[in-house]
C-alpha cells in the first residue's frame, strides 16, 4: 500500500483540531512528502496551507497545499477532523445525527477517488463515527482507526503523575471504552516505571472512581475555559498517523475493531491496539476484572444503542 518514495496524507477538516494535527505531524516525522488541507472553505485551508508550508524548513521539505477530495487517490491516511465541535454542557453523544450527515458526505468522495490507504477519525462522537465510516466505505476493519481512549489515556497519565508527584513518562496508564461518559481505567494494568501501580500506592475505590470522573470531567473544563480542546487529540492524531507512515507497530489505546474481544463484536470501541502500515496490526485484548468488563460492555451497549438508532 505505501509507496516506498512518496507518502501522502489528506486532513478533511481545517477547524482548530485539523489544523493543530497538521502542525504537529509537521514536526511529528520526516517521511511525509505531501499534506493536502481539504475544507469547505477553500480559503482558510490555503491560508492554512501556506503557514505550515513556512515551518517546512525547520521541519521536513513537505509541500503543503489545499486541494479536493480527489487528491486522497495516491493517499496514504485520510484524517478526518470535519465536524460540529462540543458545546460547554454538551455530550458527544449530543453530536451524532449533527456529524452523521457531514461524515457521509465526506466518506464517500473519498472511496469514489480511489483511495486505498487508512481512514484516522476524530470527529465526536468518534466510537460511532469510526464504526460507521468502516460501514460506509466498505474498508477492512484494520484499515479504519479512531483515536478512541488514546487522548483520555493521557489525561489519566498526567492526573496519576500529579498525585504521584512523577514525571508522566514514568506512568504506564490506559483508559478503554467509549471517549466519553461511559469510559475506564484498567487499574490493574497501569505500571509506574514499568512496575505495577499497586507497588506504589493502594487506592481504594472511592479513589479510582474520583480518578476516573476526574478524566470524563477533563475535557469539559477545558471547553468551559477556552471554548475547545485541540492540542492534546491533535498529536494523538499526528502520533498515529506517523506510526502508519513509519510502520512503528506502536501500541495505542483506540478505537479499535472488536470482533470478539471482551465478547463484542462487530463494533469499534477503545482498546490497546498495534498500529503499523497495515493500520491496525492486532487489537490487544486486556485482562479486566469482572467489575471493568461490565464497564467495557456498558459502553459498547451505549454504543449500540446509538447506532441502532442511526442504522
Amino acid at each position: 500500500m505505501l509507496d516506498e518514495y512518496t507518502h501522502k496524507v489528506v486532513l478533511v477538516g481545517d477547524g482548530a483540531v485539523g489544523s493543530a494535527f497538521a502542525f504537529a505531524l509537521l514536526q511529528s516525522t520526516h517521511e511525509i512528502d505531501d499534506l493536502v488541507i481539504v475544507d469547505r472553505n477553500k480559503q482558510k485551508a490555503t491560508g492554512d496551507a501556506g503557514d505550515l508550508a513556512d515551518i517546512t524548513p525547520l521541519t521536513s521539505p513537505v509541500r503543503v497545499q489545499a486541494g479536493e477530495y480527489a487528491d486522497a487517490a495516491n493517499a496514504d491516511v485520510v484524517v478526518i477532523t470535519a465536524g460540529v465541535a462540543r458545546k460547554p454542557g454538551e455530550s458527544r453523544l449530543d453530536l451524532v445525527n449533527k456529524n452523521v450527515a457531514i461524515l457521509k458526505s465526506i466518506v464517500e468522495p473519498v472511496v469514489a477517488s480511489g483511495f486505498k490507504g487508512v481512514f484516522v477519525i476524530s470527529s465526536n462522537p468518534v466510537d460511532i463515527l469510526t464504526t460507521l465510516t468502516q460501514k460506509l466505505s466498505g474498508f477492512p476493519k484494520e484499515r479504519v482507526i479512531g483515536t478512541g481512549t488514546s487522548l483520555d489515556s493521557m489525561r489519566l497519565r498526567v492526573l496519576l503523575a500529579h498525585r504521584l508527584q512523577l514525571s508522566v513518562n514514568a506512568v504506564d496508564a490506559q483508559i478503554l471504552g467509549e471517549h466519553g461518559d461511559t469510559s475506564f481505567a484498567a487499574f490493574n494494568e497501569i505500571t509506574i516505571n514499568g512496575k505495577p501501580l499497586t507497588e506504589r500506592v493502594q487506592l481504594s475505590q472511592e479513589d479510582k472512581d474520583r480518578i476516573e470522573d476526574d478524566v470524563h470531567q477533563a475535557g469539559g473544563k477545558i471547553i468551559g475555559n477556552k471554548g475547545a480542546t485541540f492540542y492534546g487529540v491533535a498529536k494523538c492524531l499526528a502520533y498515529i498517523t506517523s506510526a502508519i507512515i513509519e510502520n512503528r507497530n506502536v501500541v495505542l489505546p483506540i478505537s479499535a475493531p472488536l470482533e470478539g474481544q471482551y465478547g463484542i463484536h462487530d463494533l469499534y470501541l477503545g482498546s490497546p491496539a498495534v498500529i503499523n502500515s497495515q493500520g491496525i496490526g492486532q487489537v490487544i485484548e486486556y485482562p479486566l476484572t469482572p467489575e471493568e468488563h461490565a464497564k467495557m460492555v456498558q459502553s459498547a451497549t451505549a454504543m449500540q444503542a446509538v447506532l441502532d438508532k442511526i442504522e
